[in-house]
């Protein structure tokens, strides 16, 4: 049975070859890039044999945690299709133990199994400074490829199993794109250590903590036997096979599961009613509002935006406290970033619709009914953002006085990108994720059209804001009295970009209807 398995997988790697021209070549690019990486580490690796003990342990502590990490969560964040799938042998007749062990055995033929095989035996190379340390290097080695690969097979099995709907897949795509986005203030940190001075401690710190976890667990083994350390070493080494021995069993259960386990279908959802479109008025810009709102609510293309905005602030400020700024000033900071980013995100509405949009065109809807329906799910999200933001970030900074000067500068960049967007996505469409595509695709763009569109967007926005800034900066540093000044201004501003918008882009919209329809069907 595990020849067979092992055939299949090898058959299945041959068939990648069998593909056209293009897409050998692709690959065969693909593996001397790999080739050459593995060599490049690899070498990294051989050279660590002469580096102190603790600093050669502690970073192969931490770049091997990172691995193992990769090895568990690129399944999950990006959905692998899994071409060995325990649930295709269901009829073959293999008992549930036989084939969880070659199942396992075949994806030791693979790219990334042979990569971390390739990888962990050059360690041995580094820890090849005495027997102890050498014997340990190759037991670590050994439980370091069965980590990574029981890791990957298990996680690999989840998702197939547990992300099988395409809306559970887009979900874990937004969680991790939340994450790497989380990842930048952390790589902000580590940008503001004097490594010449502190880089050591902050390694060996570091290493110390993970290197008693089961990520890396299994790399600190041999390094602390080479410092010394022999009884740290035989623990961290009990549990290295302790996580083995746990992700053999969770697989083995899995795969016992998965064999009597169907594959889960799409749910298909019954409304008792049409949502929204039962409670806005039957009027052309009501009926686009309320089909606006569902996309927000559903469509993770919209969803995506939703969730970085706030993050956005987030890494701007992380910077500004690390050299120093108060944490009095910089709340004045996020609210009018989000409020910019908030009404700047309808910019290329009108390409999300795909061929849709067609529905708005042969029906005669009015231009201007089409952009204020449009603008309205944003203006039900930004307005009580701007209110409660406004209290909130005020309650930080500590005077009430500088309250109508943070609304008026947060209205004026929202209400701002917002009349400019109504314009803008009329005008200025490109190329935008297909509806029921990932919002993670992103089309090629012909000449600087995208560009064009999102830096008009931006500035336009810090344009209609200016006046409003000025007097806010005036209300914190010259007179108090101008903060309702600059609250008049930045209403005013933004009620104005909102009119001009909605009227230049209906007009837009109206006079350029077979355009847009050209630029739906041909992108």
């Amino acid at each position: 049975m595990v020849a067979q398995l092992l055939g299949l997988r090898l058959q299945l790697l041959a068939n990648g070859f069998r593909r056209s021209v293009w897409q050998l070549l692709g690959i065969l690019l693909a593996t001397v890039v790999g080739i050459g990486l593995i060599m490049l580490i690899g070498s990294g690796l051989i050279a660590l044999r002469s580096a102190p003990d603790d600093l050669a342990r502690n970073l192969l502590v931490l770049a091997g945690s990172f691995v193992v990490l990769g090895y568990v969560l690129l399944p999950l964040v990006f959905g692998v299709d899994d071409d060995m799938d325990p649930r295709r042998f269901a009829l073959v007749g293999f008992a549930p133990r036989q084939l969880s062990t070659g199942l396992l055995l075949a994806a030791l033929v693979s790219v990334p199994s042979l990569v971390i095989l390739v990888l962990s035996a050059l360690t041995v190379v580094t820890w090849s400074r005495g027997p102890f340390p050498l014997i340990l290097a190759v037991l670590s080695s050994v439980l370091a490829v069965a980590t990574c690969v029981l890791a990957a097979r298990l996680t690999m099995a989840l998702a197939s199993l547990l992300l099988a709907t395409r809306r559970s897949r887009e979900l874990t795509g937004v969680i991790g794109t939340l994450v790497l986005v989380l990842l930048a203030p952390a790589a902000i940190l580590l940008s503001s250590v004097d490594w010449t001075r502190d880089g050591l401690a902050v390694l060996g710190d570091a290493a110390d903590v993970v290197s008693w976890t089961p990520f890396g667990a299994v790399w600190s083994v041999p390094g602390d036997a080479a410092m010394g350390d022999v009884g740290s070493a035989l623990l961290k080494l009990g549990i290295a096979a302790a996580t083995v021995a746990l992700l053999w069993l969770a697989w083995d259960r899995l795969v016992a599961h998965m064999l009597v386990t169907p594959e889960r279908e799409q749910a298909v959802k019954t409304y008792g009613g049409m949502g929204w479109f039962d409670v806005m008025p039957a009027r052309p810009a009501s009926v686009i509002a309320a089909r606006s709102i569902s996309y927000w609510g559903r469509d993770p293309r919209y969803l995506v935006s939703i969730v970085i905005i706030p993050v956005v602030p987030l890494i701007m400020i992380l910077p500004f406290l690390v050299i120093g700024v108060p944490m009095q000033t910089l709340a004045l900071l996020p609210l009018p970033v989000m409020a910019l980013f908030l009404g700047w995100s309808l910019h290329n509405d009108l390409a999300f619709d795909s061929t849709a949009i067609w529905l708005h065109v042969v029906s005669g809807v009015r231009g201007y009914s089409d952009r204020i329906g449009r603008m309205f799910p944003v203006l039900l999200i930004g307005i009580p953002l701007i209110v409660v933001g406004s209290m909130v970030s005020i309650l930080v900074y500590g005077d009430w006085a500088a309250l109508p000067s943070m609304l008026g500068v947060s209205s004026a960049l929202f209400l701002g990108g917002v009349g400019l967007s109504s314009y803008i996505s009329a005008r200025l469409p490109y190329p935008a994720a297909l509806p029921g595509d990932s919002p993670f695709q992103q089309p090629q763009s012909s000449g600087t059209l995208g560009g064009v569109s999102q830096s008009v967007g931006l500035a336009g926005s810090l344009l209609v804001a200016a006046p409003a800034l000025y007097f806010a900066w005036l209300g914190l540093h010259v007179d108090p009295s101008w903060h309702l000044t600059s609250l008049i201004a930045g209403l005013g501003a933004g009620a104005l970009a909102i009119i001009v918008g909605v009227w230049r882009g209906g007009r837009v919209f109206d006079r350029r209807g077979p355009e847009i329809m050209e630029f739906a069907l041909s992108h």
